[in-house]
């Protein structure tokens, strides 16, 4: 159970209280981040990389907690397509994670964490405080905001709710606003993690257990969407692991089944329960076509941005017709955008992963 708070060297605490969607406003928000690169004496150079849900600030260097390479190390650094030669790369933990920045695991009022007493977040409430802390960097406008996944919809709502802040717009495998499916995958995560008995109704820091077992079984339901069913089959088929022959019992005979259940304990040794219930339901409240009167193209009518959209062929979690949802948007307001479907076996996680030509896309975009 991460609360790292301590292993982060670089951290803000915003000047203001941050107003909140829900009417609340939040306050002493620190916010966890990384920079690679330097920052040109204009401020020209910026480029900001919003994370996904199981992200954080260690884009592109070794994560605190795991000894594991950045989450995009093969995207960002020297020469690489996100040039740290040419770029300077901020990366922000998000309000509500659990690696530094203000979430449920802060201290909160009273002098105890927050738990669930922290109130609920957006998506926007994240970028609000992202762009409160370009403002006391001085970096008033980006070259360019990335991201992938949620990271991708954090990207198109500081397009739209903060219009002139950015000259480009990379949003990858993403969406405009989260389907009743993916509402219900996430609803089947928060069950398991609030079943757990362990998390004492998210009162647990100090208790010497949380609820690791339901969020390692939240994590296994949410990684399946992430993947491929051709890219499940390649990978694992219905080969058995480390046996000759089934067990009838109900240990892990499958590889599959062993796999999931590694990437369950991984997950759940450094991420926050309670943050993986505010993130999801941060996720779940997104829609900017609701946010600016139900007509998506309206969220966008003020941009100045360049767009670049791009997905991916076998992501059925944010399929290609959410890209094309939103490039119509643009489209309607005559934004610059371009699209590009790529083909790739890995699913939703295809940005992750080894993937020629999103660099040559990005690389491209980035100018």
């Amino acid at each position: 159970m991460a609360t790292a708070s301590a292993l982060d060297a670089k951290s803000l605490v915003l000047p203001d209280p941050l107003p909140l969607d829900s009417g609340q406003v939040l306050p002493n928000v620190r916010l966890a981040y990384e920079t690679y690169g330097e920052l040109a004496p204009d401020k020209s150079n910026a480029i900001l990389i919003f994370h996904a849900l199981s992200g954080d600030q260690h884009v592109a260097s070794l994560h605190p907690i795991t000894g594991k390479p950045g989450w995009w190390d093969r995207m960002v650094g020297p020469g690489k397509p996100i040039d740290t030669d040419r770029f300077h790369v901020i990366c922000v933990n998000v309000i509500g994670g659990c690696m530094g920045s203000t979430g449920p695991a802060s201290e909160g009022p009273g002098g105890r964490p927050w738990g669930m007493r922290f109130p609920v977040i957006t998506i926007r409430d994240m970028v609000r405080a992202q762009v409160a802390l370009l403002d006391a960097l001085g970096i008033a406008r980006l070259h360019a905001v990335i991201g992938g996944s949620m990271g991708g919809m954090l990207a198109l709502s500081l397009a739209a709710n903060f219009p002139g802040r950015t000259e480009r717009v990379l949003a990858i495998a993403t969406t405009a606003r989260h389907s009743a499916q993916n509402i219900a995958f996430h609803e089947v995560g928060r069950q398991a993690v609030m079943a757990d008995p362990n998390w004492r109704e998210g009162d647990y820091y100090g208790a010497g257990k949380g609820p690791e077992k339901g969020l390692a079984v939240a994590r296994m339901a949410a990684h399946i969407t992430y993947l491929s069913e051709a890219g499940l089959t390649d990978k694992f088929g219905r080969r058995l692991q480390d046996r000759a022959a089934k067990s009838f019992g109900f240990d892990a005979d499958f590889q599959i089944e062993s796999y999931l259940r590694h990437q369950g304990i991984a997950f759940s040794d450094r991420f926050d329960a309670n943050a993986y219930l505010y993130i999801t339901r941060a996720m779940d409240y997104f829609d900017l076509a609701e946010e600016h009167g139900g007509r998506l193209a309206d969220a966008f009518a003020r941009s100045t941005a360049r767009f670049c959209l791009v997905s991916f062929d076998t992501d059925w979690l944010y399929p290609t017709a959410e890209s094309k949802h939103v490039v119509h948007a643009l489209n309607a307001v005559a934004a610059p955008v371009s699209f590009v479907e790529l083909s790739a076996p890995y699913g939703h996680d295809s940005f992750l992963l080894e993937c020629p030509p999103l660099d040559r896309v990005i690389k491209g975009f980035l100018g």
